[in-house]
């Protein structure tokens, strides 16, 4: 049996037959017991004409013996009959048998590479994550670098008097190196959202990389990146996900401040199995319920100031984003869309 939230592997159907595990209708009387009628017909005829033609059933002996020929060969003719049946119905039996055992085998190796597929899955998150971690750890190292300073002119001679306090020069501590970053770009944070495809993907990491370096856009960033990681462990993947889309206006109106069912198209996600096992998982584990909240609330912030100059194609994107599905979930079992 498929687990569920593998919403996202699914098994096609590999019946060997159209309906292989129902039986065919069986006809009333086969061509067996058409001839066993006609044989049993015939040799009424046959007896009937011997004993009208001569005197045998006179007596009782010989009306016994007429019993006797007309009933065991009829007997023998009908047995001969229902064991022929039995044995086309057996053989009907064991075709929908080993059509059944088939369909089993063929969804077992559907799962076995199922399985096989899931462990890189789970290497190219980890192949991501570490990645993002260098990412951050330079980040990091570019905003705790000082600037080389210009070099200074030569300090004139000190005055033989204290100047006022007023008079007295600023220490240099130097501007914060996030503020010497460019804005990050709209595009940047959409990409930044959705996260790098694969450790191949340069553009998805730049995009990261510049997303992370804004202390707000990290703070989402690093939520997301949480719940999408506990979310995987029960085998959820954004990418088997198949949300239905909301218009633009509706992301607008959520930005806005409208909670409830006037928005509950934004809970697009389908997937039974997926809601199942997050909300069964929110229930029981504290961790989870905890990030998932805490990155609702980062969204719900992000998006109020992303809707103020994003355009309608800009709102669509995002909500293609593996983060805005990771919302579309959550948001779901959390009750934004009640």
């Amino acid at each position: 049996m498929v687990q569920p939230g593998q919403d996202s592997t699914p098994v096609a159907p590999v019946a060997s037959e159209p309906f292989a595990g129902m039986a065919e209708p069986r006809p009333r009387f086969a061509g067996t017991e058409m001839l066993a009628a006609g044989l049993s017909v015939l040799w009424l005829a046959v007896v009937a004409g011997v004993f009208l033609t001569t005197d045998a059933g006179g007596t009782g002996l010989g009306i016994g013996l007429g019993l006797v020929a007309v009933v065991l060969p009829i007997a023998m003719i009908w047995i001969a009959a229902l064991t022929a049946r039995t044995a086309r119905e057996m053989r009907g039996e064991a075709q929908r048998l080993q059509g059944s055992i088939e369909a089993m085998r063929m969804a077992w190796m559907s799962q076995v590479q199922a399985s096989a597929a899931r462990p890189a899955v789970e290497t190219r998150i980890t192949e991501i994550e570490a990645a993002q971690k260098r990412t951050e750890g330079q980040i990091a190292t570019f905003q705790t670098r000082r600037e080389p300073a210009a070099p200074a002119a030569p300090p004139p001679p000190a005055p033989p008097r204290a100047r006022p306090a007023e008079e007295q020069p600023r220490l240099a501590l130097g501007t914060p190196a996030e503020d010497l970053q460019p804005p990050v770009s709209t595009a940047d944070f959409i990409t930044a959202l959705n996260f790098p495809d694969s450790p191949d993907d340069v553009e998805g990491f730049k995009a990261l990389r510049r997303a992370l370096g804004d202390r707000t856009m990290a703070k989402l960033i690093r939520a997301a990146q949480d719940v999408l990681t506990l979310l995987s462990q029960d085998g959820i993947f954004m990418d088997d996900l198949s949300p239905d889309r909301a218009r633009p206006e509706v992301w607008r109106r959520f930005a806005q401040g409208e909670r409830g069912r006037g928005i509950a198209a934004l809970g697009g996600v389908r997937d039974r199995s997926s809601l199942a096992l997050t909300a069964g998982r929110m229930r029981t584990d504290t961790i989870f319920r905890d990030a998932s909240h805490h990155f609702l609330r980062q969204f719900d912030r992000s998006v109020q100031d992303f809707e103020k100059t994003a355009s309608d194609q800009e709102m669509s994107d995002l909500a293609e984003t593996r983060t805005a599905r990771a919302f579309m979930l959550l948001g779901r079992v959390a009750g934004t869309f009640d």
